[in-house]
């Protein structure tokens, strides 16, 4: 699976409601893939290739990570601990991805 499958499977698990009033950027730059940008803005969820110009919070993983967080297969927090995802900018924006896209 690469990594544009895997963003894009990450955007069909879009919780609208959490995203009320948001107006993010989420940057995944992906070790072993190419990078995306996640724009979540007042209840929609916007995917884009490349680096955004200036992204709210940074997640940097490899492939594996990033599908095993998005399947499910993963804890994100877990994988963060262990040091398989390093994050960059407000770390409080990190928490909140797993209420903007529930497994």
């Amino acid at each position: 699976m690469s990594s544009s499958d895997i963003i894009e499977n990450l955007k069909n698990k879009f919780n609208p409601d959490a995203a009320t009033g948001l107006d993010l950027t989420y940057q995944f730059d992906i070790e072993d893939g190419d990078n995306y940008h996640l724009i979540v803005k007042d209840q929609t969820c916007d995917v884009k290739a490349g680096n955004a110009d200036e992204p709210d919070c940074t997640l940097i993983m490899n492939t594996d990570t990033l599908k095993g967080i998005v399947t499910g297969e993963t804890d994100g927090m877990q994988a963060f601990m262990a040091g398989k995802v390093r994050a960059e900018g407000n770390m409080m924006l990190a928490m909140k991805l797993s209420e903007l896209f529930p497994n």
